[in-house]
């Protein structure tokens, strides 16, 4: 039974106040700082490079390791991240629960200053437990999303918190790449500070979240376990499964696209420096970029999602995503093609410099895309559990994607196995075409009426 359109005006979620959307942003701007400097520019390509180093072998068991321990702390978010999220709920705990996500990431970066050449096992460990934690508190603190405000300022919201992350990690990793210079062995006394410096940025800019942020919700009695709470939740939901059935198709969709998703922000930047074999200045400037135009991408797609819909606006970033991927794949083919028929004498790196806009531009939107929709589909005392599924699709995702392309790369090389990328794009965007953005609203309005906000 659907609800009147009083009863779904009486039952909309007011606008929080800019302070706290503010605050709940902050942790998008503390945490990418992490994203850039330990996955994506930094310590990615250390690890490598320098830490495995087979140079000889084209770096392929080094980036083989560097798959597998992100898809191990990937593969633990899967396991548990919808139990939490049940916890959550039934305790009203979502901030207690990011709090201690947040030290343990913070912790475990830190130490990545002893991660010296020869120390694989040591890295792996620490990246395992710095990326689950990490990525845990992507969940959590997503998971506030739905009590900020109406579903139509949700794109917005999202869009501004991606977007602010992005000029947070210009910030960091911009302040680090220029002070800390090149992941080389020559360099490593000065590059292997980037642990403690992505920590210590993390730690002091997401403050704000922890004292702006309101925890709503009342907890339930208590007198269960955790294990016993999760379970009964999940269960349910699980049994409930059928009546949101958009977010269900949804999530598979997303399983695909951010497959893709996770491999290039753990492999770009390898990428840059195996194939396209940029310079420092190059490689700096292409963050620079990528930061610009993902945040400019998930700040206007934000505006745009909440006119024309977040599922046609998910679609056409996925679009996006396909033609920066065969970009990518083609950037030497096209510059030595160009070079022949213009007359030209531009290097590969050049050329690819255009490609990162378009990457860019996909990277920022498509995320705040999903996390929006996600927010429409989810009832407000569900939203943590169902922003746990959310997580779970993630990072399963992440340990498909990653892994995939490592076992690929050890066949084929990285450059072939880019186009995976451009794979999973297309059957994220086919999977989606079957998902109706107003009838998965309307789902969690009929449950709020049932079951009361």
């Amino acid at each position: 039974m659907s609800l009147t359109s009083a009863a779904v005006a009486a039952t909309a979620t007011p606008r929080a106040s800019r302070k706290e959307i503010l605050g709940w942003a902050m942790f998008d701007f503390a945490g990418q700082a992490y994203t850039l400097l330990i996955i994506t520019v930094v310590f990615g390509e250390l690890f490598t490079t320098v830490i495995v180093g087979d140079r000889g072998d084209g770096y392929r068991l080094a980036n083989f390791l560097w798959s597998l321990a992100l898809a191990m702390s990937y593969l633990l978010v899967v396991l548990t991240g919808p139990l939490c999220g049940a916890v959550m709920d039934y305790q009203a705990s979502k901030k207690r629960f990011l709090f201690v996500s947040y030290l343990a990431t913070v912790a475990a970066s830190a130490m990545l200053y002893f991660v010296v050449p020869g120390a694989v096992l040591l890295g792996v460990v620490l990246i395992v437990i710095a990326n689950y934690a990490f990525s845990m508190g992507e969940s959590f603190i997503a998971a506030f999303l739905p009590d900020l405000g109406p579903p139509e300022d949700l794109g917005k919201i999202s869009g501004f918190g991606w977007a602010l992350g992005y000029v947070g990690g210009l910030l960091a990793a911009g302040f680090s790449l220029f002070m800390l210079g090149e992941a080389t062995a020559e360099n490593f006394a000065r590059v292997r500070w980037v642990g403690p410096f992505a920590a210590g940025f993390f730690l002091i800019a997401a403050v704000p979240t922890f004292l702006w942020v309101r925890e709503r919700g009342t907890p339930q009695p208590p007198g269960k376990s955790y294990r016993e709470i999760a379970v009964a939740r999940v269960a349910t939901t699980l049994h409930e499964l059928k009546r949101f059935r958009d977010l269900g198709i949804f999530l598979v969709s997303l399983l695909f696209s951010m497959a893709g998703v996770y491999i290039v922000i753990a492999f770009a930047f390898i990428y840059g420096a195996q194939v396209i074999g940029w310079d420092e200045a190059i490689r700096n400037l292409m963050f620079i970029i990528v930061q610009i135009t993902a945040a400019v991408g998930a700040l206007g797609f934000g505006f745009i999602q909440d006119r024309i819909g977040t599922r046609i606006t998910y679609l056409f970033t996925l679009g996006l995503w396909v033609a920066a991927i065969l970009s990518i794949w083609a950037t030497p083919e096209v510059t030595a093609f160009l070079n022949a028929h213009l007359g030209l004498a531009w290097e590969a790196q050049h050329l690819f410099l255009v490609v990162g806009c378009l990457a860019g531009l996909s990277l920022g939107s498509s995320q705040s895309a999903s996390r929006a929709l996600v927010g429409l589909f989810s009832p407000s005392r569900k939203a943590a559990e169902f922003f746990g599924f959310w997580g779970l699709a993630n990072k399963l995702a992440g340990v498909i994607g990653i892994i995939g392309l490592g076992l690929l790369q050890s066949l084929v090389g990285l450059k072939a196995s880019i186009l995976l990328c451009a794979a999973l794009f297309i059957v994220a965007i086919l999977v989606c075409l079957f998902v109706d953005q107003a009838r998965g609203q309307q789902a969690a309005r009929d449950w709020e009426a049932r079951n009361g906000r």
